[in-house]
């Protein structure tokens, strides 16, 4: 355990680039951290940082350190939780990436379930693009991914997916507002707000708009569903989301909410999944199986007529 400590010095240097932010965060002087390091690499016989007067950088060697460094420490975090578990402690941390979609409602309500019979367990929650999901993954700073169309990796194991259909959202009294369904062609005539390039929402777009002859007047591009969302209550503007995403007329009455036709092949899937082969603590694993039958529970159930 003394070394996990040691190698937690180093894991933080790295993330900071900083020997003095590090420091810092860890609460030591930075010349103490300086002897941790260069006791590390003495015993690994490399040089794990290249020293540079903007700050420091993992060497090849460093960055193979590190990965084997968050492996071991995700892998302690795994044992700690199961032992907790058989002695009925229940406690743990889950940290989850997601696509921003998730946020608005349907993570708050799962996490709210959960805690109700493991109060003790703690939730880290990073809203991050698909991309950077992945890495997190993969760099062991996240246990499960909840992303909207993430790009096929071998790396990446899903879980659970659930097919999404891209909705329009727009002010209550738009003129596109009665309609049971659209086309984006309907779309048109009217200013439209999109995701930026980040999200897998945009992506969905983009792709069917390279293979039609529709035309989008885009005005203005965000990384913020919120801030979308806000512009079309307030506007003639139409913007974008995925159904699990999409605001619920009770809450949100101000704006109304219309499925794309299937006809536009706007739709895509929404996947839950791990790094390949890691075993997950018990805490997160006990919470990827709620969200399984969740995900499960709503394909089998319309979420929009």
């Amino acid at each position: 355990m003394r070394h996990m400590r040691i190698w937690r010095y180093v894991d933080e240097a790295a993330r900071f680039g900083s020997l003095r932010k590090a420091a810092e965060h860890l609460n030591i002087t930075p010349s103490a951290l300086q002897r941790r390091i260069q006791d590390v690499e003495e015993d690994l016989g490399a040089t794990i940082f290249e020293r540079s007067a903007q700050g420091i950088r993992l060497t090849a060697a460093g960055e193979s350190f590190i990965r084997w460094v968050r492996a071991q420490s995700a892998d302690l975090e795994r044992v700690r939780s199961q032992i907790e578990d058989l002695s009925g402690m229940r406690r743990g941390q889950v940290r989850i990436a997601c696509s921003q979609a998730l946020v608005s409602s349907f993570l708050a309500e799962e996490i709210t379930s959960f805690r109700e019979s493991f109060p003790l367990v703690s939730f880290e929650i990073l809203v991050v693009d698909q991309g950077t999901a992945l890495k997190m993954l993969a760099d062991f700073e996240a246990d499960i991914a909840i992303i909207f169309s993430p790009r096929r990796t071998a790396e990446f194991q899903p879980l659970m997916t659930l097919g999404q259909r891209v909705v329009a959202i727009m002010a209550a009294d738009h003129p596109l507002a009665g309609r049971p369904s659209l086309r984006l062609r309907d779309c048109a005539p009217y200013p439209i707000a999109l995701p930026d390039a980040s999200f897998g929402t945009r992506n969905i777009l983009d792709k069917v708009l390279a293979v039609s002859s529709t035309k989008l007047s885009i005005e203005l591009e965000s990384n913020s569903f919120e801030m979308l969302r806000n512009l079309a209550r307030m506007s003639q503007v139409v913007t974008f989301q995925i159904e699990i995403g999409a605001p619920s007329p009770t809450l949100e009455p101000g704006l109304a909410v219309i499925a794309l036709s299937d006809v536009d092949l706007a739709h895509g899937p929404l996947v839950l999944g791990q790094q390949k082969g890691r075993t997950l603590p018990v805490a997160a694993a006990k919470f990827a199986e709620q969200i399984s039958r969740r995900l499960d529970e709503m394909r089998r159930t319309p979420q929009l007529a």
